[in-house]
């Protein structure tokens, strides 16, 4: 791949153009890496205060008892949204899907292991571990060793 960088102070408004053979699957995750709003924080609930969270910290999202927590380290904060809302918002900053019921961090990622039933056991840098079920670890495991743009 050919990066070309044309500064022109006339210029009003960025303007990028990719020019390519043919569309593809690496095109289509740059198209939306690019259209991607990436959040600044993420606001979250502990013990009747407002927690602002830096998405970079957090090892993974959660549901649990209809609720959705984060887990940064040994904290779990409440998210008031979806995890389906969380993993859109979150999903530019190397999020993914581990299960029905939690999305990771796969920059938190410190190593993993494959179980005798075929899940991922993924221990984060923080002490933290959760599993990726069947289903998505092909997944993650191509997006952990193979880079984060498959």
């Amino acid at each position: 791949m050919k990066i070309t960088i044309e500064m022109d102070e006339s210029i009003e408004e960025t303007v990028v153009t990719i020019k390519a053979k043919e569309w593809t699957p690496e095109l289509e995750e740059l198209v939306k890496r690019m259209k991607a709003r990436t959040p600044g924080r993420l606001m979250g609930v502990k013990d009747d205060q407002s927690i602002l969270l830096d998405p970079s910290q957090v090892d993974y999202v959660y549901s649990e008892k209809k609720r959705i927590l984060a887990a940064d380290g040994d904290r779990r904060v409440e998210l008031k949204m979806k995890l389906y809302e969380v993993e859109a918002l979150l999903e530019p900053r190397q999020f993914t899907r581990f299960s029905k019921s939690v999305i990771g961090n796969l920059n938190q990622i410190e190593k993993f292991e494959l179980s005798f039933n075929g899940n991922l056991c993924v221990y984060f840098y923080s002490g933290n571990k959760e599993y990726v079920s069947r289903s998505f670890a092909a997944s993650v495991k191509e997006k952990l060793i193979g880079g984060f743009g498959n």
